[in-house]
């Protein structure tokens, strides 16, 4: 393995000590005001809004506008992304949930329909997420991820994923006698994975997170049905969990050769065990 540069070192010491322990409190109190702020899309990084007064205000006051080249994340941490291109890995939680037969349910609508939706879904996605602060990682397809890193989400990041979860699950309708109005599955995963900048100083720069982990808590989330929470062996530990009460699930995955552990949370029981 080649020997990292002092630039390099440096850089990764700058993410570990954000990641990992917080940067300074103007920061955090700049997320904590961003999230309050009208209105969506937002920077994924710092929460900063795009559209509306929110914007006009961030603008003004911190010169955050979306980035030309990457426009899920403001010109402001795509400058900071691409200056400082790498990042550290760590411990994190990561909360991944999407949709339930999202093909059958778009032969059943017009593709503005289901566009519609999906931006319904999206945008209820993104206001759990940043409440429970989480870096928003991705918004695809009919899937949203949240990561939990320790500098942001604070060392309860576990626990904080799987509450997430459950307030997710309960936004889209899965307590409702009705049924939900988008049907979801989710898990929450806690691993090790590199978290930091990835692309090109002349093209596109994103943030997100790579590794093992990551991938272990996708191909989770595809095994969970609708209304449930599947939470890995690592996740539950690491969040205290108690899980005594539990359906276990022994999960063969793909890629892996050892097969993964989950309890399975479901906010349908937890709702009726509250009101019986």
């Amino acid at each position: 393995m080649p020997e990292r540069s002092l630039d390099e070192a440096k850089i990764e010491d700058l993410w570990r000590a954000f990641l990992e322990r917080g940067t300074e409190e103007r920061y955090r109190s700049q997320r904590r005001l961003f999230r309050w702020l009208p209105t969506d899309p937002r920077c994924k990084f710092c929460n900063a809004p795009f559209h509306g007064v929110g914007s006009v205000l961030v603008r003004a006051a911190y010169g955050k506008r979306p980035s030309i080249m990457n426009p899920q994340i403001c010109n402001v941490c795509e400058e900071f992304a691409s200056t400082h291109q790498g990042g550290a890995e760590i411990e994190l939680s990561m909360l991944f949930a999407d949709a339930r037969g999202s093909t059958s349910i778009a032969e059943r609508m017009s593709p503005a329909e289901f566009s519609r939706l999906i931006n319904r879904f999206y945008k209820v996605g993104t206001g759990v997420l940043i409440r429970s602060d989480a870096l928003v990682d991705k918004l695809i397809g009919d899937q949203v991820t949240g990561l939990y890193v320790p500098g942001i989400a604070g060392p309860d990041h576990a626990r904080m994923a799987v509450e997430a979860a459950k307030e997710l699950l309960q936004a889209t309708g899965h307590t409702d006698p009705a049924g939900p109005w988008i049907p979801l599955g989710a898990a929450v995963h806690t691993g090790i994975a590199f978290v930091g900048s990835v692309g090109s100083k002349d093209g596109l720069t994103d943030i997100t997170a790579l590794g093992d982990a990551p991938n272990t808590a996708a191909r989770i989330a595809s095994q969970a049905a609708s209304g449930e929470i599947l939470v890995s062996q690592e996740a539950a530990r690491a969040a205290k969990m108690d899980t005594g009460g539990l359906e276990r699930r022994q999960l063969e995955l793909k890629g892996r050769e050892q097969p993964v552990m989950v309890s399975v949370l479901r906010v349908v029981a937890e709702a009726e065990a509250r009101r019986s």
